[in-house]
């Protein structure tokens, strides 16, 4: 099976390769940008979407925020700091906007703190007044109900969900009603995840974040033993374009290149780098030497002061 796929340039006629999976393409011949239509099923269609951010960080201002997050990730391996990006590419890449009703029932032991007095007897027949702080629990339970609106999960199988939210939060406020040319000129890429498979990995975050703001929610000063159940009613799910430059870097001829997204809306960088645990390794030698001169510091200045 091809992965590519042939269109005619409405431009100057000429025959374009287009990878499957992505809806525009530039001509070869002549240059000329082009969002592709494919007719109307689920799978080989343009897909419909609802909304799509554009891009505010240019090409340079993402390699330079790009080299500034490297520079910080010191166990990062060496050559890494001077290597160069082997490709560098804007994409509007495929998302879900999640919202949804959350109902959260919960049962949890409340803590309350309070000072209590103590009154001690002196030997002399005197009498000596404290104070001594104590918790008294009591159990809660209930219900919380509450909207969550916006929640973004990746809906492309190139990139991982956790990789999108390592670049997150979008300035959703900026959203603009798709149109084909927002996106004309850039790469863009379909859908690849389902709209069930999305709204699973929604769930799964909201669910992931539920027993802190539970806790915050509830009154008194502790809370131990939170158990809730959680649904999710009166869901909805919108196909969204969000900016993304996508980095490929090579460290080593015999390893693969990292693969670094920023957030082409904010400049905010994400990836996954492997540690040097070569650096690893000089850095704990480096400590224990420090260790042992410092250690051995007081007799060496006493030998010092003995010569003199």
């Amino acid at each position: 099976m091809t992965s590519t796929e042939e269109i005619q340039c409405e431009s100057c006629g000429a025959l374009v390769s287009v990878q499957k999976g992505e809806f525009t393409t530039r001509c070869l011949f002549c240059d000329a940008p082009s969002v592709i239509s494919r007719g109307t099923g689920h799978r080989g269609s343009t897909p419909k979407f609802a909304f799509a951010l554009g891009f505010s960080v240019e090409h340079e201002a993402a390699s330079k925020a790009v080299a500034q997050w490297i520079g910080r990730k010191k166990m990062a391996p060496f050559g890494l700091q001077r290597a160069t990006a082997e490709r560098i590419t804007g994409v509007y890449l495929p998302a879900h906007l999640y919202s949804a009703t959350v109902e959260s029932h919960y049962q949890a032991s409340i803590g309350e703190n309070y000072e209590k007095l103590t009154v001690k007897s002196g030997s002399n027949g005197g009498v000596s007044v404290g104070k001594r702080e104590e918790t008294e629990y009591r159990d809660l339970s209930g219900t919380r109900v509450a909207y969550v609106a916006d929640v973004v999960v990746s809906a492309s199988r190139n990139v991982t969900n956790e990789e999108l939210a390592a670049i997150e939060p979008f300035d959703l406020g900026k959203l603009r009603r798709y149109s084909a040319v927002m996106v004309t000129g850039w790469k863009a890429e379909e859908p690849s995840r389902t709209p069930d498979e999305s709204s699973r990995l929604a769930r799964a975050e909201v669910e992931a974040s539920i027993g802190a703001v539970l806790r915050n929610f509830m009154p008194g000063d502790e809370v131990r033993s939170l158990r809730q159940t959680t649904g999710f009613v009166e869901e909805s799910l919108d196909e969204i374009l969000v900016p993304v430059w996508v980095f490929a870097i090579r460290y080593h001829p015999q390893k693969p290149p990292l693969r670094i997204l920023v957030n082409g809306q904010t400049g905010k960088v994400g990836g996954m780098v492997p540690v040097s645990w070569a650096k690893v390794a000089l850095w704990i030698a480096v400590v224990a030497v420090f260790g042992l001169l410092l250690l051995a510091a007081p007799s060496v200045w006493s030998f010092v002061r003995s010569l003199l």
